[in-house]
């Protein structure tokens, strides 16, 4: 009988989520290539892994022993992930620029993995909005930078960087739940708005919405934090261009149906080069990407997140 070790890699991750749905976000991947996965390893061992009669699946007795058995695998390629990292003898610090908002989502995780895997690595985190944080990696005074972008108006990255794309949402308009929902994006002109400053990622989004429907805001707020988006829409100030998963936070606003161009992008920029501090920041970049999922998961499996995370291939506009 032969097993693929990968596929009892993901029965293992099954097992210590507790679901095919919080596996798949664990891993990275979608649910559909989880179940396919396990299907294989059905028909290699010619057995049932999974118990799918009751509300939810649950592993049988074969399906217990092979998840043991990719546990083991697991903490063996941990193991050899740790020796490599002992023997690349990385120490130093590593800056990391972000928003305050992910800052305080991400800095305690990021910080965690790397005295795990790396307790040579000192982050060291930084606030910085995109146009500042941008500056300060063509200056070589960021190693990392994690910024929101609009995919439809990328910034160009600077030299010597590379981006990945940790994730994408589409745009929504929101409107007070005072408001009478507008049926067309031409109702809306006259009217108060809460936008984000010209050069940000919503900026430009709100930008190019009402440039498309000839929108001329009356009063026109503007909001880059979350928090501070949130206050003004509490107090029923304007509409807003919003990220869907921004929109589903706010309790006194309508979310519309109202078509929205283009979508919002979360792009995690490091150095690529081959120095020693290129490496760091490379490893940095992976332990922000790997606290970003954790985070996530963290969060739906308290349900704090009210929408479904969607697990796909992204690729960054630079790509």
């Amino acid at each position: 009988m032969d097993l693929d070790p990968r596929r009892l890699l993901v029965l293992a991750t099954v097992a210590r989520t507790g679901g095919i749905a919080p596996a798949a976000r664990a891993l990275g991947v979608s649910r559909s290539a989880v179940s396919q996965q396990l299907a294989a390893l059905e028909q290699e061992t010619g057995l049932p892994l999974l118990d799918r009669t009751g509300p939810r699946p649950e592993l049988t007795g074969a399906g217990r022993v092979l998840a043991a058995t990719g546990e083991q695998i697991s903490g063996q390629l941990a193991a050899a992930r740790e020796q490599l990292a002992g023997s690349q003898s990385l120490f130093g610090q590593v800056a990391i620029g972000a928003s305050p908002w992910l800052i305080a989502r991400l800095a305690a995780g990021v910080v965690q993995l790397l005295n795990h895997y790396h307790p040579g690595l000192e982050p060291s985190f930084q606030e910085y909005d995109l146009v500042g944080g941008l500056r300060a990696m063509r200056r070589g005074e960021l190693d990392v930078l994690l910024l929101a972008d609009d995919r439809d108006t990328a910034v160009p990255l600077p030299p010597g960087t590379r981006a990945r794309l940790m994730g994408e949402d589409d745009y929504r308009v929101v409107v007070p739940d005072s408001w009478e929902p507008p049926a067309t994006p031409q109702e809306l002109s006259g009217r108060p708005w809460i936008t984000a400053p010209p050069q940000s990622a919503r900026g430009r989004a709100f930008s190019r919405f009402a440039a498309e429907h000839g929108i001329e805001p009356a009063t026109v707020h503007v909001a880059e934090h979350p928090a501070a988006v949130a206050a003004l829409m509490a107090a029923r100030l304007g509409a807003a261009v919003l990220p869907t998963f921004m929109a589903a936070q706010l309790p006194q606003a309508t979310t519309t149906t109202l078509p929205v161009s283009g979508t919002l992008i979360f792009r995690l920029l490091h150095r690529d080069g081959h120095t020693a501090q290129d490496l760091a920041s490379r490893i940095a970049a992976d332990a922000l990407l790997q606290a970003a999922r954790n985070h996530l998961e963290a969060e739906t499996a308290a349900g704090r997140i009210a929408l479904e995370i969607r697990v796909r291939a992204l690729r960054d506009p630079s790509e």
